[in-house]
């Protein structure tokens, strides 16, 4: 397990590029399926953008030392890196498993060039329930990771389907940290226009599926669960009053045994949200104990100076400290017990 030292600012969300893992699918009909997906999404000229952005921060997502150097311009101190979240959930058995093990083994030695500043998250192929239980395992145990990455759906199926509790029993059992973030929008052509695929459509489906996990009662089951949800999950920690008033009025939106809210202290958030006054709705909302910092570096949907905008939010000195960096350590240093 990567060392944790006691630093001061840790950046939960972080990207790594793994070009071997892309040469994988380059040219499989489920790529071309997925890229029909994105372009539904997207207007021609966010496509080009995307594209355009990819290529010209090739150095940020693939060098260390590129990174080191972007992260002491922003004051981080620890960064914890993920796979860009393209997961691949088509891929058959034997692909999905080439693919989680190239995409595991690149987060693991670009963390090695760095243990005290890098720690790793990977991926499973949640679409193959016990291939991911034993990817997860292996992620943790071969490569030395903290957790895996998974997004907001499974080839349309919700992170809550039943089908996959054998993962989330691994990952409790484990001690694992899941990193929930979204990619695609299943909304289409409705927002295929400016650029909300992105800006409107990933809090949408975060939103639905941290939904689905309270309410279908997956967090009851699992109580022990340690996830993190990027963007500051979405729209759902802000508007939750109307999910409490429904499991309070109508006996079919009872599926979990709490109101809605109450699972907020269960889950932890990024602090990607932006504006000060987000980020105190955001601990208000959560609690002080539940918010971790954010940056989804290298990305332009993120941010290149997080401290400077958690210290414009005027918290007090230990919410500060807690987001700034010890709620992310405690975390990190939990599976390392």
């Amino acid at each position: 397990m990567t060392a944790v030292p006691g630093v001061g600012v840790v950046d939960f969300h972080g990207h790594l590029a793994v070009p071997e893992a892309d040469a994988l699918v380059a040219g499989t009909d489920g790529l071309a399926r997925e890229l029909m997906a994105e372009q539904r999404s997207h207007s021609a000229e966010s496509l080009t953008l995307n594209r355009h952005q990819l290529a010209s921060r090739k150095g940020q997502l693939t060098d260390v030392r590129r990174r080191l150097t972007d992260l002491d311009a922003m004051g981080v101190d620890v960064q914890v890196v993920g796979p860009m979240p393209m997961h691949h959930y088509w891929a058959e058995p034997a692909l999905a498993s080439r693919l989680a093990e190239t995409v595991n083994g690149a987060v693991a030695a670009h963390c090695a060039e760095a243990p005290d500043r890098l720690c790793g998250l990977g991926t499973v192929p949640l679409q193959h329930v016990d291939l991911a239980v034993a990817t997860l395992h292996r992620a943790l145990a071969v490569h030395g990771l903290h957790g895996v990455s998974v997004s907001t759906t499974v080839e349309r199926r919700e992170l809550a389907d039943p089908s996959h509790d054998p993962f989330w029993a691994a990952a409790q059992e484990a001690g694992a940290i899941v990193f929930v973030h979204p990619w695609g929008c299943s909304l289409g052509e409705r927002l295929a226009t400016r650029y909300l695929g992105n800006t409107v459509g990933q809090p949408v489906e975060t939103t639905v599926a941290l939904s689905h996990l309270i309410f279908t009662g997956v967090l009851d089951r699992f109580p022990g669960l340690r996830l993190v949800v990027a963007h500051g999950g979405g729209y759902l920690p802000t508007y939750l009053g109307r999910s409490d008033h429904a499991w309070q009025h109508r006996p079919d939106a009872r599926g979990c045994a709490e109101p809605p809210s109450a699972y907020l202290r269960r889950l932890w958030f990024d602090a990607l949200v932006y504006t000060p006054v987000a980020l105190r709705q955001l601990v208000q909302a959560v609690g002080p104990d539940r918010v971790v910092l954010g940056t989804d570096y290298p990305f332009d949907m993120g941010v290149s100076d997080p401290v400077q905008r958690l210290d414009a939010a005027g918290l007090a000195a230990d919410v500060r400290a807690a987001i700034a960096g010890g709620t992310a350590l405690r975390l990190l240093q939990q599976r390392g017990d």
